[in-house]
């Protein structure tokens, strides 16, 4: 085997590693959201049968974001021996880019914000988290 073809089957083998990746990133993702719909489902049950104060809503909402979150980084490097807090930063800032795009096609005037921001943060270190945890997972 002379050096061309090695290096050949090792662009090959990155390229296979990148497209798993990106794939676990994929699946954390809509893990992510699918349980975010699910404990936002939940949480207006309770709130539309309790007397809970508005203002909850905000540190709730972060609170199931964050869970969720975490969930899906683990879902991404559960599978993956490293690099779990780059993966799963990007597996929360999927979720909030796709969050915040689903938002701007439905509310008619979506704004970011400091509540935006502070939910973007929370994201991120949250999937960041979650891949410590996924990438520790054995």
């Amino acid at each position: 085997m002379n050096i061309k073809e090695l290096k050949n089957l090792s662009s090959k083998e990155t390229d296979g590693k990148n497209k798993n990746t990106i794939t676990y990133i994929v699946k954390g993702t809509i893990t992510s959201i699918i349980i975010t719909l699910i404990m936002l489902l939940i949480f207006s049950v309770i709130l539309a049968n309790t007397n809970i104060n508005e203002e909850t809503m905000f540190p709730i909402i972060t609170t199931i974001t964050a869970i969720s979150i975490v969930i899906g980084g683990i879902v991404s490097t559960k599978n993956i021996e490293k690099k779990g807090i780059i993966i799963g930063a990007i597996t929360g800032l999927f979720y909030i880019i796709t969050i915040y795009l689903f938002s701007s096609i439905i509310v008619e005037n979506f704004a970011v914000n400091l509540y935006s921001i502070i939910l973007i943060s929370a994201s991120i270190v949250a999937g960041m988290f979650g891949g410590i945890i996924g990438v520790n997972l054995k």
